[in-house]
C-alpha cells in the first residue's frame, strides 16, 4: 500500500520524522503543507495511507496544518494516521487534529502518535545540552521504528486523554490562534546581523524580507520560530515571555537551510 504524509516544521523535528517514517514505509510521497496552502479549495489525499506530521504550539496544532486539514479531503478507504512532535507536554493536539479532519472527512485518525524531540522554543526553555540532544534523538529513532509497525500494519490506536495539555489547550490556544500572524511585532534584529538571508529562506510562508540588509516581517506570521533558531549568528531575539537573549538555539542537525527552503516549493 503506498503512503502519502503531509508535513509542516519549523525547526525540522517533524521533517526528520517524516522522513524516518518514509523510509522505513518504502513507498512513501513527502508533501508539504506548506506547499499545498497555494492551492484554493479542495485538496484531495491519494488514496492508501495518509499521515499528518507536524510539531505542537500551545497544546494545539500550528495554524497553517488547521486550516490545511479543514480542506483534506481523504478517501473513506484511506489508512489516516497523525504524528505530532513536541519537547514538552501537548498530546491533545491529536484531538484537534482528529477534530480538523472531520471537517471536510466522515472519520478522522485511525492512529495518532507522539514523538518527543529536542525543545525548539526558547522564550520557554533553553534547548536541551548537546548530550541530552543526542539521547532524546536516539529514544525518538526507537519510537519511530515501533509507530511504523503499526502504520504499516494499519492497526487502529486510540487517542489518549491528556488532562493537562487539553486544559492549556482550552486557556491558551485560542488566544494563540487568532494573534499568531502579528506575533512578528515581538521579533527583533541586533545590530551583529550580517545581511545573509537565511531567516528569509527557511520562513515558511514567505513571512520575511531583507530591506536596507535586515529583516522585515510582514505579519502573517506562524510563530515557528525558523529565523529566530536558524540565524547563524543568533541575531534575533523573540520578545516573549522570558524572551531568548543568551537562552541558546535549537534546529535538528540533520535538516538544512536548503531542506527548509524545499519545503515552500523552493530550490
Amino acid at each position: 500500500m503506498n503512503t502519502t504524509i503531509y508535513y509542516f516544521t519549523g525547526t525540522g523535528n517533524s521533517l526528520s520524522v517524516t522522513r524516518k517514517i518514509s523510509e522505513k514505509l518504502g513507498d512513501t510521497e513527502i508533501v508539504s503543507i506548506v506547499s499545498q496552502m497555494k492551492t484554493d479549495g479542495i485538496i484531495s489525499a491519494p488514496s492508501g495511507r495518509v499521515g499528518i506530521v507536524c510539531p505542537v504550539y500551545d497544546s494545539g496544532i500550528p495554524v497553517m496544518v488547521r486550516d490545511f486539514l479543514h480542506h483534506l479531503k481523504i478517501g473513506d478507504g484511506s489508512y489516516v494516521f497523525g504524528v505530532v512532535t513536541l519537547g514538552g507536554t501537548g498530546g491533545s493536539a491529536l484531538k484537534m487534529m482528529n477534530t480538523a479532519l472531520l471537517t471536510m472527512n466522515t472519520h478522522g485518525l485511525d492512529a495518532g502518535f507522539i514523538i518527543k524531540m529536542p525543545g525548539n522554543f526558547p522564550p520557554v526553555s533553553s534547548p536541551p545540552p548537546a548530550e541530552k540532544i543526542t539521547s532524546i534523538l536516539s529514544s525518538a529513532e526507537t519510537e519511530i521504528t515501533r509507530i511504523t509497525e503499526i502504520i504499516r500494519e494499519c492497526k487502529k490506536q486510540k487517542i489518549g486523554v491528556y488532562p493537562v495539555s487539553s486544559l492549556i489547550q482550552a486557556v491558551l490556544y485560542s488566544g494563540f490562534a487568532k494573534g499568531v500572524h502579528g506575533a512578528d511585532e515581538k521579533f527583533s534584529v541586533s545590530d551583529t546581523c550580517t545581511s545573509c538571508g537565511t531567516c528569509v529562506s527557511v520562513c515558511p510562508t514567505e513571512n520575511i524580507l531583507l530591506k536596507d540588509g535586515k529583516p522585515v516581517y510582514l505579519h502573517r506570521c506562524e510563530l515557528c520560530c525558523a529565523c529566530l533558531n536558524f540565524c547563524p549568528v543568533q541575531a534575533i531575539d523573540l520578545e516573549m515571555l522570558r524572551g531568548t537573549k543568551g537562552r541558546g538555539r535549537y534546529h535538528h542537525p540533520q535538516v538544512t537551510v536548503g531542506d527548509m527552503k524545499k519545503q515552500k516549493g523552493c530550490t
